[in-house]
């Protein structure tokens, strides 16, 4: 079957850069964390979550991949980051991603985007994160979301 056309851009872009990670698309919803780790079957802390954020100095996006299981501690991100951070609602976030709240993948956006990566994923072998689409996810390793992203890693809890 094929994947919806978010989805085939996320898979088309990791088999481009020469990575072999296969998009799936599952029945149930992914769109939240525990979602995700109850669709897929592993712990919430595995699930990488895409949370956008506007530096509003910047009127940029900034994207923090946390742990399925962390709160986001926002003035923390925004102290290390020199800027102050508000919530994006949907529209932003489909404007500066490309994507859809819920299937915010960590690459793949539609202009270039800062990362903070949480260091607590960094504890797993395998990771999952969204795919473009609030049903499609990828497994990747900890490596590898930091190599694709380029992002820094930081607590962020």
């Amino acid at each position: 079957m094929p994947l919806k056309e978010s989805a085939q851009r996320i898979q088309e872009l990791l088999s481009e850069s020469g990575y072999e990670n296969r998009v799936v698309e599952l029945p149930d919803s992914t769109r939240t964390a525990q979602e995700a780790a109850n669709a897929i079957g592993c712990e919430i802390a595995q699930i990488a979550k895409s949370i956008v954020f506007r530096r509003k100095r910047a009127d940029a996006p900034l994207l923090v991949v946390a742990s399925g299981v962390n709160r986001v501690d926002e003035k923390k991100i925004a102290a290390e980051i020199g800027d102050k951070l508000e919530k994006a609602d949907a529209d932003f976030v489909r404007e500066r991603t490309g994507f859809v709240i819920g299937g915010v993948a960590p690459i793949g956006h539609a202009e270039p985007i800062m990362t903070v990566i949480d260091e607590d994923l960094l504890q797993f072998e395998t990771l999952w994160a969204a795919a473009g689409h609030p049903k499609a996810v990828f497994q990747l390793t900890p490596e590898q979301l930091v190599q694709m992203t380029e992002g820094r890693v930081s607590a962020v809890k």
